[in-house]
């Protein structure tokens, strides 16, 4: 399926976030997906993954996750002092800011004639986090993470009592959660706590440790599992078919 790609300045509480929109080029309404990035944002290959879904129709919105605490259109290489960036944002915006990003975000989205109402969340790294962390929302049907950080560990600002493991109650849509075993950021332990809380909660979840690094999916840098990574696009895109038909 081609694909036609916008890019739209969204408000939100806390300032303007610019979103970039890969969608189908045909007439319809689609399903979208709010697919949350690394900490660098918008890179090449988080640009390179968003296509790829879009191609199987539906519309995606990749939102700057942290617009404010940096100029428009801001994208951290990746390098170290990329990640020293990224990291210092992750740590300085609160998890509410994100809630309200994900409410403008579902808002911007049914109010296109192209999309239609069903909303899901896709996301890696801290993306995955967030992703998690958007289906906190009754609007989203759906969450596919991959290799989510600081859930575990609630290390991402917020108020008492309001982090994304305490709340996993919460969650009324699908959750499929995904690791590798050989990912430094998540523990075995850590694992271990997000797979028994969401368990106690009777989450309606898939779960999945593969043998892979952090950022398997990244198609640059030596961590790269292409083969994985090809996996995950059709479990991920199955995922969507059904939970946002």
């Amino acid at each position: 399926m081609i694909i036609s790609t916008q890019v739209h300045d969204i408000t939100t509480p806390t300032g303007t976030m610019r979103t970039t929109v890969f969608r189908p080029d045909q007439a319809g309404q689609f399903a979208s997906v709010i697919f949350y990035s690394e900490i660098f944002q918008l890179t090449a290959p988080i640009a390179r993954t968003a296509a790829i879904m879009a191609g199987h129709g539906f519309v995606v919105l990749v939102p700057e996750v942290f617009h404010e605490l940096n100029p428009i259109g801001t994208v951290l290489a990746y390098d170290d002092a990329g990640k020293d960036k990224g990291n210092q944002d992750k740590f300085a915006k609160p998890l509410e800011h994100h809630d309200s990003d994900t409410q403008a975000l579902i808002d911007f989205a049914r109010s296109q004639t192209y999309c239609s109402d069903k909303v899901g969340a896709m996301g890696v790294c801290i993306g995955g986090h967030l992703a998690f962390r958007a289906a906190l929302n009754p609007d989203i049907r759906g969450a596919f993470c991959l290799y989510a950080t600081d859930i575990h560990s609630n290390t991402l600002p917020c108020k008492p009592d309001n982090d994304s493991l305490t709340r996993a109650s919460d969650i009324k849509g699908e959750l499929v959660m995904v690791f590798g075993k050989q990912d430094p950021h998540v523990s075995s332990e850590g694992r271990k706590a997000i797979y028994h809380q969401l368990e106690q909660v009777n989450a309606n979840f898939s779960w999945l440790e593969v043998n892979a690094q952090h950022a398997f999916m990244r198609d640059e840098g030596e961590r790269y599992d292409p083969a994985l990574a090809m996996q995950m696009y059709l479990q991920a895109v199955a995922f969507f078919q059904r939970t946002l038909n």
